[in-house]
């Protein structure tokens, strides 16, 4: 508990101790309302002077018709009418709704506020063989910096000397440690947990993950769902209305009825019941709920309005190489034609050389040896067909059968299945090596998962049709297209989203780097991967933050259940304030079950809401 609500809470004891004793005082010797008043006041300003001061304040700049303002014109007329306890109990059951509301959000921020403890405090960098502690942003790419046991890593690197385990928790949810050694990258935000690392910075801190992963939390508030911002307009509506009602029921009715004081103390009383505060309180902090619980399982969602919309999909698309797969390609097969497979094996690698595509990757662990750049003269890369390279002074390409098309060199299909990389040294074909890719453990449930809420699944792949349909019919996808370029990725997906219902929402799931395109133009882009993809955090509207696919469910379950509980939050407060009103209105409900419908029904919507944090 904070010294803030350490405070608040013993005004609350203090007030209500004085207004049992001045009640029984009350009722004992019967004083007059001169005497009374004073004794009444003394626990009405310490429970209520804040928002009476709110009231001042928000009338003079302009903003009358909140709860404040209906607080204290509701108290301060039942004061003078001689309803001082009626007055002092409104006053503080207000402020144990508002306990709880402080309460109820200083938890649900909890789980963000793990998540913002990653922001690194300092970097250690060595000079004249002393380690000197420097602000973050004072690290340069390429320094070195030194990372004990136990400290946070500052800066994306490279590990260049020692071993560790990393904790990943704060950006995965994921509580096995995760081992690093040289040649590693790793990323700010994690923690060092038991071995000194000097590594070389990839990135500075305004550009690094950490940095990435902040700014997208500090902004998700600005991103609003709908049912948010109806709640507001709703607020700013309904709140001048009810006054309206109550000066009617206070000044006019008794005209034409007679008896002011009680037509005067029902307007007060309606007015008490009024305060739309379950509505305004429990809608936010549900989302808020959902997205910090999404959190802790590592995902990130950029706002309640990506949160709602998960909610709604319809379609969900995926890239088929990082997300639906491992992304880890290995030579399963090579078949030369001409050259040896050595020979074939070596040509490839070196055109591959500066290429930092998963395939290259590939061909250069599979030949094993360190690449002799002083034998490239060149390299081009063709997106969505391969690389041409001068190697030796020969023409070099090695890609897919486009590749071979577009240069007019005839080439030789395989059998196998997998991706094929054709290889063509001066326009004569000299073979091919066949690369195959894993499918991800738990891609087949997950797409289960999603099919049984509703959702028709699609792939989207670069790979020919034999490898795409392989893997479509092992995981159970409903449809899939092959062959593709990264622009026909984002024709296809504006061909399914004109086909999706107008309430219907399309999910695209990428590695957020070359998928860039597709996920800003989906309704709800998803980076898979995202723990050391920069684009993701930037083109995605939610990011996973490890490579668990089966999360994405996770996040669909989240969204469903926070939406079920902002509908019966929303139900629940209009239906019970609808009834109060009426009770109200016409003189079935008093002061004090004013008291109860107001607060009752505000603690009983946030204590609701807090269930979105909750995630099994």
């Amino acid at each position: 508990m904070s010294k803030k609500q350490k405070i608040v809470l013993s005004r609350i004891i203090v007030s209500a101790a004085l207004l049992i004793g001045f009640a029984t005082v009350e009722r004992i010797f019967e004083p007059d309302w001169y005497i009374a008043l004073p004794m009444f006041l003394i626990p009405y300003f310490i429970i209520g002077y804040d928002v009476l001061w709110d009231a001042v304040r928000n009338i003079v700049h302009g903003q009358v018709f909140d709860e404040n303002f209906l607080m204290s014109l509701a108290t301060i007329g039942a004061l003078g009418t001689q309803q001082f306890e009626e007055a002092v109990f409104v006053m503080l059951f207000y402020q144990v709704g508002e306990f709880f509301q402080n309460w109820a959000v200083a938890k649900s921020r909890k789980s963000i506020s793990d998540l913002m403890d990653i922001r690194p405090d300092y970097a250690n960098i060595e000079k004249d063989g002393t380690i000197i502690q420097v602000d973050p942003d004072e690290v340069k790419i390429d320094d070195i910096i030194i990372i004990k046991p136990g400290e946070k890593i500052p800066l994306d690197g490279v590990i260049i000397e020692g071993s560790t385990s990393i904790n990943t928790v704060a950006l995965t949810g994921e509580s096995l440690p995760r081992d690093a050694e040289t040649g590693d990258a790793v990323i700010s935000g994690c923690v060092n947990l038991n071995g000194l690392i000097k590594v070389r910075v990839t990135s500075e801190f305004g550009d690094s993950t950490v940095s990435k992963i902040l700014e997208l939390i500090e902004d998700s508030a600005s991103n609003k769902a709908v049912s948010e911002s109806f709640i507001t307009k709703f607020a700013r509506y309904y709140t001048p209305i009810v006054v309206i009602s109550a000066v009617l029921l206070a000044f006019v009715t008794p005209i034409f009825v007679g008896n002011f004081n009680m037509w005067f103390m029902r307007a007060l009383t309606f007015l008490v019941i009024s305060c739309p505060c379950a509505l305004v309180i429990s809608i936010p902090l549900t989302f808020f709920g959902g997205i910090g619980g999404a959190s802790r399982k590592g995902i990130l969602i950029k706002g309640s309005c990506y949160l709602e919309n998960l909610a709604k999909c319809e379609i969900a698309v995926f890239d088929k190489t990082g997300t639906l797969t491992e992304g880890s390609f290995e030579v399963t097969a090579v078949h030369p034609q001409k050259f040896s497979e050595e020979q074939l094996v070596e040509y490839c690698a070196l055109a591959e050389g500066f290429s930092d595509h998963p395939i290259a990757k590939s061909v250069k662990k599979y030949y094993g040896k360190d690449i002799d750049t002083l034998r490239i003269n060149g390299t081009e890369e063709i997106a969505g067909h391969g690389i041409c390279a001068d190697i030796d002074g020969h023409k070099v390409l090695a890609g897919n059968s486009k590749l071979m098309n577009k240069y007019g060199i005839e080439y030789h299909d395989c059998s196998k299945v997998g991706t094929i990389l054709h290889i063509a040294i001066d326009g004569e074909y000299t073979g091919h090596i066949v690369i195959s890719d894993k499918i991800k453990v738990n891609s087949q449930s997950a797409i289960s998962e999603l099919k049984s809420i509703g959702c028709k699944t699609v792939m989207l792949t670069g790979d020919k049709t034999s490898v795409g349909k392989e893997v479509a019919e092992e995981i159970g996808i409903d449809e899939y297209h092959t062959e593709l370029l990264p622009a026909d990725k984002v024709t296809i997906v504006e061909e399914l989203l004109s086909k999706k219902s107008e309430k219907g929402q399309l999910l695209f799931s990428g590695d957020g780097i070359n998928d860039a395109p597709v996920l800003s133009r989906a309704d709800i882009g998803i980076a898979m991967g995202g723990i050391g993809s920069d684009a993701s955090i930037e083109a995605a509207d939610i990011v996973i933050m490890d490579d668990d696919i089966g999360k994405i469910g996770t996040a669909v379950r989240i969204s469903k259940r926070t939406l079920k509980i902002v509908r019966e939050n929303i139900t629940f407060a209009i239906g019970i304030k609808i009834l109060f009103l009426i009770l109200g209105a016409v003189g079935i409900s008093n002061m004090w079950m004013a008291v109860f419908a107001d607060v009752g029904v505000s603690v009983i919507a946030i204590l609701n809401a807090m269930r979105a944090l909750k995630v099994k």
